[in-house]
């Protein structure tokens, strides 16, 4: 019996020690200092039939940001950092109003991909399952506000963010695939020019 028990306390202790953590994860996730790749966005509404998908390419920086460039069907450039969000125009970056829900989603594409998640736990319960090689985070909102615009949302990756899906209240969700992103050293000179100006 003791052995059987000593034997159970060990296992116990083994798959413990091979859980994989939202500690592990946030390392993981911020290890790159660029993530770069291409982006699929699909916005799936009650009200049509097909949803309305967007294509274009992002650059995560881990110190400076995120660059959303949406290549169609309209093309615009986003810049996402802790200043809030900035449109490109001809005249240059000009910072957005914060307050709706795309706002919103982009500062949490923001912080998922950067693995920020001490800053996801304050407004959401997070739960974590598979391994470092496939892993699924659910999160659930507490915040008063994002209960307002959020259900839940669902991220699944790799050694990299794969794919997010954002249900909303009302009914309508989104989903953010992001197929080949690949991690890398440094910014190229027009993404720090993107990221100084």
């Amino acid at each position: 019996m003791k052995r059987l028990l000593a034997g159970l306390g060990f296992w116990l202790l083994s798959q413990n020690a091979l859980a994989f953590d939202l500690d592990q994860l946030s390392a993981q996730l911020a290890e790159p200092a660029v993530v770069r790749g291409p982006l699929i966005q699909e916005k799936h509404l009650r009200a049509l039939p097909q949803p309305l998908t967007s294509r274009g390419q992002f650059v995560l920086s881990r110190d400076l940001g995120l660059l959303w460039r949406l290549q169609s069907p309209l093309k615009q450039d986003y810049r996402i950092d802790s200043q809030g969000i900035a449109k490109r125009t001809p005249s240059g970056w000009q910072q957005q109003p914060g307050q709706d829900v795309a706002a919103q989603q982009s500062r949490l594409f923001l912080a998922v991909l950067k693995g920020d998640h001490s800053g996801l736990a304050r407004d959401f319960e997070l739960q974590l399952s598979g391994t470092a090689d496939a892993w699924q985070l659910r999160l659930v909102p507490n915040s008063v506000l994002l209960k307002q615009i959020f259900s839940r949302i669902q991220i699944d990756g790799g050694a990299l963010v794969q794919r997010i899906e954002l249900h909303e209240t009302q009914g309508d969700h989104s989903v953010l695939r992001l197929p080949e992103s690949q991690a890398g050293d440094a910014l190229s000179e027009q993404e720090r020019r993107d990221f100084a100006q």
